[in-house]
């Protein structure tokens, strides 16, 4: 005897969905749309909070309101309901009552309206007895009927790959959440206001490039079928914005993406957002005045507390008081592995120096940068871009600003000698052959025309876009402040 394939059952969402959408075929079925076009408000949840402050508990006024918004809980007790709806400002409750809407409006209510609905009502304002501003409701509408319910316990999302791949949900369920990009949002229109007020030309500059320079990075590969050529999402728009100030200007500065072909951590993720500025007839030392500026500005927008005071101090001296090393005498010194090994650092005895410096800076110095300071005065191995000081070429004029223990801006006094770049740009290609670098810079023979129409001297500096609303916001991931990361 052949058995009989035995139906699926459907899950619990399954059939909740299920339930839903019948809702919604029985809504149309009355003649109601449950997706109608548009609703006219006199204004948001947040103003009607603010215009109705004054009340006391039991006043009446012959005034009616407008409120809509998601239901977020809704408590049925018979004859009448309490929700509680939330627009993209605040959450009010409403109450509705049989005797006031009447019995077959209200039916058609308790049948239809689901938490996670989007709906309207209109009706008249007054203070509960626990004092709490609600709305009388005298009409319905329905808005968007959802076939999803909440997520499970909404008041507190709290499953970090859910949040961040569904950030919609976190949206709703966390208002902290919202807060946050608000908060974003004021940070780089602060930013681009100043730069304005300061006289700096907004741009913008390929993000498909031939090379991939401007920064060491590792890069991501892409292809133009047209061309028949590979291109690169860029990693830093630094010599597109410097050939501009070589066409006459003098400061212009772009806000954008940046995409770095690499890890993923609490401080990194492949795409990101820098501020880059360049302003001729100035140096690094002008980038930290205006550093300053930027991040005062942004903080003072957004009402954030943290700790201001910026601090100037060289790199071999944040060095030598946090590892106890002097290597500043050892930058071409094959003896500086020597130096450091005491330290147990994990490196191979190969090690380049420039790799040597950098464990030691990263395990020894970075953690204990959590107030604002500017490591200034790198090696100029670390700078490719960069000018060396005139009477001690092996130190960089560049400066790395650090914020709780994270760094989160990068500046120079952008080197303009045309025959210097070549060679560092050589030494870069020969890094890249001897070393297998992935990140060295490639060599850009067009930057180096441009160069040689004349660069006048001139200081630049980028910004973590994302990295600083971290520190403006207190959190502790990137992210808590990138709308859709990048997810494994």
């Amino acid at each position: 005897m052949i058995k009989k394939e035995q139906k699926r059952q459907p899950t619990p969402i399954e059939h909740i969905i299920q339930l839903r959408k019948q809702k919604a075929e029985n809504l149309v079925n009355s003649g109601i749309n449950p997706y109608p076009s548009k609703y006219v408000l006199d204004g948001n949840n947040s103003d009607i909070h603010r215009d109705f402050l004054f009340l006391e508990k039991g006043q009446v006024l012959d005034v009616k309101v407008k409120a809509a918004g998601r239901v977020m809980t809704y408590r049925n007790m018979g004859k009448v309901a309490f929700l509680d709806i939330k627009d993209g400002h605040a959450k009010i409750q409403v109450y509705v009552r049989e005797d006031k809407i009447g019995v077959d409006q209200y039916r058609l209510f308790r049948s239809m309206v689901d938490a996670s609905d989007i709906m309207a009502v209109e009706g008249i304002p007054f203070k509960t007895k626990t004092n709490e501003l609600s709305i009388m409701a005298e009409k319905w509408t329905m808005l968007t009927k959802a076939f999803r319910p909440l997520p499970e316990k909404w008041h507190g999302l709290k499953d970090i790959e859910t949040r961040y791949r569904q950030r919609y949900l976190d949206l709703i369920v966390n208002s902290e959440v919202k807060d946050i990009f608000v908060k974003r949002s004021l940070v780089i229109s602060s930013i681009r206001h100043k730069l304005e007020e300061l006289d700096f030309v907004e741009v913008e500059t390929p993000i498909l490039q031939s090379l991939a320079g401007g920064a060491n990075a590792r890069p991501f590969t892409t292809h133009h079928n047209t061309l028949n050529t590979d291109l690169f999402l860029r990693i830093a728009p630094e010599l597109f914005l410097k050939r501009l100030v070589v066409g006459g200007m003098d400061k212009v500065f772009e806000i954008g993406k940046s995409f770095r072909n690499e890890g993923i951590d609490k401080n990194h993720n492949p795409e990101f957002t820098m501020l880059e500025l360049y302003k001729a007839y100035a140096d690094y030392n002008d980038m930290m005045n205006i550093t300053e500026t930027l991040i005062k500005t942004a903080a003072d927008k957004i009402c954030s507390n943290i700790n201001l005071e910026f601090r100037r101090a060289k790199m071999f001296d944040l060095v030598e008081e946090y590892a106890g090393l002097d290597l500043l005498p050892y930058i071409q010194d094959k003896k500086m592995f020597e130096r450091v090994k005491h330290l147990n650092l994990d490196l191979p005895k190969d090690a380049s120096n420039k790799k040597i410096l950098d464990q030691v800076f990263e395990e020894k110095v970075i953690p204990n940068l959590r107030d604002p300071t500017f490591v200034t005065d790198y090696p100029a191995i670390y700078s490719p871009l960069s000018k060396v000081k005139f009477n001690q070429p092996e130190i960089a004029e560049r400066f790395e600003l650090y914020i709780g223990g994270m760094e989160i801006g990068n500046a120079y006094s952008e080197l303009n000698d045309p025959e210097l770049q070549k060679k560092r740009f050589v030494q870069q290609v020969e890094m890249k052959s001897k070393e297998h670098d992935g990140e060295a810079m490639p060599y850009d023979e067009d930057f180096i025309f441009a160069l040689e129409q004349g660069l006048p001297p001139t200081g630049g500096l980028g910004i973590g876009i994302d990295r600083l609303v971290m520190i403006l916001t207190g959190v502790e991931s990137i992210r808590e402040v990138i709308m859709f990361p990048t997810m494994r």
